[in-house]
């Protein structure tokens, strides 16, 4: 083991857990919840929808097979802190370049290790998500309670407008791709993963992608085949531009949603959404197509849901989350829209999903 410097990890209602430095020294505070997932770290710590939050991984090692160039979802770590049972510190893959400690100090993120994940998990599972600070400069509960106290909470938090991009930029085409290029696709990046548009990319997309607060007269300028609302973090009912802009466009573009883009086109239809109790984040849900009977295991990262009850008429619920029967997808009756409120793209997970980009191109070609 490493010479190894003192942390503690505090949550909002008391509960607190002394471990070793992880990544940076400092400290930092961010809404605490849990990945199950065994894989996919480095895609974990880099999409854009973990901004503002403590992520802890249920696995007990973490690092194994390094860093890499290729498996970023964003140009930087995203999460405001990270907390494992244990770090690989000596990396085994051919295509790392850096250690998993050495990649959290670069972007200056603080972290923990060595602590009962288990228990903390568990902690989350019963009481819910709640606010934490990890530190290693400051052991005083009462100092780090009173900063937690000041911090604000994740619901009514618009955070796409801290990850999206500033200005509008098209997605490089594959040299050898122009020939099969077919749709001018606008993409709406509330806090968008790469992988999402490599996979748009291969099915012939040529995409431009536009920041979160982008007008619908803006997109219809633009004069897209279709429309796709991204992924990102934060409370969706927040992000009122958004919500207006989609509304805007509603039978008027192709659209398809994935997670916070599922919840603003929800909301732009009418629909209403709700805080879960500690979310779902992992690479293993199973979700049911309600149309198909076909069950998918999905990748998801949410904290928010749509509200199935609050599904206008004109609105047909097509995927349900087996763990707890939340709904997971949506499908307009009398326009071309839908959505989903899981990850198809994957990045890390599974590949059972990915039919919903071949049906969003299908929709665009009608």
């Amino acid at each position: 083991m490493k010479n190894s410097q003192t942390a503690i990890l505090l949550l909002q209602d008391g509960r607190f857990f002394y471990g070793e430095q992880l990544g940076s020294m400092g400290e930092t505070i961010g809404e605490v919840c849990f990945n199950t997932g065994l894989t996919g770290y480095q895609e974990i710590l880099t999409d854009p929808s973990y901004c503002s939050q403590i992520v802890i991984m249920t696995a007990p090692h973490i690092g194994n097979y390094g860093i890499n160039p290729d498996d970023a979802e964003s140009d930087r770590i995203q999460v405001a802190g990270y907390v494992i049972k244990e770090e690989t510190p000596v990396p085994s893959n051919w295509r790392s370049s850096q250690s998993l400690d050495a990649y959290l100090k670069e972007y200056n993120i603080v972290g923990i290790q060595n602590i009962d994940t288990r228990a903390l998990t568990h902690h989350i599972r019963d009481k819910g998500a709640m606010n934490g600070v990890i530190s290693t400069i400051d052991f005083e509960l009462d100092s780090l309670m009173q900063k937690l106290s000041n911090a604000p909470s994740m619901t009514g938090l618009d955070l796409a407008k801290v990850v999206t991009t500033k200005n509008s930029f098209k997605w490089p085409i594959n040299q050898f791709d122009y020939q099969r290029v077919k749709i001018n696709l606008a993409v709406i990046d509330f806090g968008i993963k790469r992988n999402i548009l490599r996979l748009l990319d291969e099915y012939g997309c040529d995409i431009t992608i536009f920041p979160a607060n982008v007008t619908s007269n803006e997109l219809l300028d633009f004069d897209p085949d279709g429309l796709f609302l991204s992924n990102g973090p934060g409370d969706p009912e927040a992000v009122t531009y958004g919500i207006d802009t989609v509304k805007s466009l509603l039978g008027k573009l192709p659209i398809f949603g994935i997670c916070l883009g599922h919840q603003i086109l929800s909301l732009a239809l009418g629909a209403k959404t709700f805080k879960l109790k500690f979310g779902h984040r992992g690479i293993n849900h199973p979700v049911k197509n309600l149309e198909t009977g076909r069950v998918e295991i999905t990748s998801q990262n949410h904290g928010f849901a749509v509200q199935l009850d609050s599904l206008p008429e004109n609105v047909i619920p097509t995927h349900i989350n087996l763990n707890d029967n939340t709904l997971a997808g949506i499908r307009c009756r009398d326009i071309s829209a839908f959505s989903v409120q899981y990850h198809p793209e994957s990045s890390p997970g599974p590949h059972d999903s990915r039919y919903l980009f071949q049906q969003f191109i299908k929709m665009i070609e009608k």
